[in-house]
């Protein structure tokens, strides 16, 4: 018998009889792997669940507590996912470039952690403006960002790259390491208590994988070399996946994402520029849009220095995504609303013909 609160189960849910609680700990196509009491199961969706709404935002993910139907001899069934207790998410454009794509779905990459590991590599791919976008939506997800230099080994000063993050960004731990020499790893300790679940999150060829191996003492993950020119890496990591370190804490590791769309951020950028937002209240009108408004403190701010501008310039870049993407995302679900409105009432008419006969 294994005990589900070593990967983080707190069991205060009411489980009807014949269910069985469980975790997702990885998943490849549409058979998951879960891991319950009575040991590592595979298992596939109940069909309602395809039945379900367009985003298949309700789908279960690695991290995801669920109830299942449990078989010994085959793949049991998952009737239900448990509720969330944080989840990262971001904008699937359907193939498009961000700015073309009609739709905008939400995919959802993991849940259930207590902290966001944001890794970026300190190589000719370093790019503060990613990392913030990246701690944008971090905070949306409800877990704890953490920000992780990796390969100081490849800079001479890696103190100048440390700098320029924690002039941009405030509140969020960032530590520097090196996978293969150790190299800072002790200063991960905190996070990584018993229980306690982290997601490791950026590009191909930052770290991620070499990162895992460091942690569970063993080579769990294949680590492949980056192309040198461009600082680019392959994705190692081809499917999301938990992992338990030998420290009692869980690991879900991504594949690398080339380009992370944000997708319903607002309490995010809200926590990620509070130093801009408060400049909206020293405002002569409220409804100031910063634009051209007499008495507007932004613009003043700007004019002399004291807001810079290009932190105002990265506020308003995610605002204008962040709202691109919920009117993408409202008419998904306008549509959506439209055909169950219509069917609804297409059963209804039926119905009253019947009755007339």
């Amino acid at each position: 018998m294994i005990d589900l609160k070593t990967y983080g189960y707190t069991g205060v849910e009411a489980i009807s009889d014949g269910l069985l609680p469980g975790r997702v700990t990885e998943l490849r196509r549409e058979r998951f792997t879960v891991m319950t009491e009575r040991g590592e199961v595979t298992a596939v969706l109940k069909g309602a669940f395809y039945r379900k709404v367009e985003t298949h935002v309700d789908f279960p993910c690695v991290g995801d507590f669920v109830l299942l139907h449990y078989n010994e001899s085959g793949d049991s069934l998952i009737v239900k996912v448990l509720p969330r207790r944080s989840k990262f998410s971001r904008a699937d454009y359907s193939g498009h470039a961000a700015g073309y794509a009609k739709t905008v779905l939400e995919q959802v990459v993991a849940t259930n952690f207590d902290y966001v590991f944001i890794l970026s590599s300190l190589n000719w791919d370093f790019n503060v403006t990613r990392i913030m976008r990246y701690l944008t939506q971090a905070w949306q997800s409800g877990g704890q960002p953490v920000v992780i230099l990796t390969k100081v080994d490849l800079v001479e000063n890696y103190n100048l790259p440390l700098t320029a993050i924690t002039q941009s960004i405030s509140d969020v731990p960032v530590h520097a390491i090196c996978s293969h020499t150790r190299l800072g790893l002790n200063e991960l300790a905190p996070y990584l208590m018993p229980g306690k679940t982290v997601v490791f999150l950026g590009m191909s060829g930052v770290g991620k994988s070499s990162l895992l191996n460091a942690l569970i003492e063993q080579d769990v993950m294949k680590v492949q070399a980056i192309r040198e020119v461009d600082s680019r890496g392959r994705h190692t990591t081809t499917h999301r996946q938990l992992f338990l370190l030998p420290s009692g804490s869980m690991v879900i590791d991504t594949p690398g994402m080339r380009e992370l769309g944000l997708f319903d951020a607002d309490q995010g950028i809200r926590v990620s520029f509070t130093d801009v937002e408060e400049w909206f209240h020293q405002c002569r009108f409220t409804d100031c849009r910063h634009q051209a408004e007499p008495g507007c403190a932004v613009l003043a701010g700007l004019a002399d220095g004291s807001l810079p501008r290009e932190r105002w310039a990265h506020y308003v870049a995610q605002q204008h995504e962040n709202k691109y993407v919920q009117d993408k995302t409202s008419s998904v679900i306008g549509k959506r609303d439209r055909n169950k409105t219509n069917t609804t009432w297409s059963k209804q008419k039926k119905k009253n013909g019947g009755m007339k006969k």
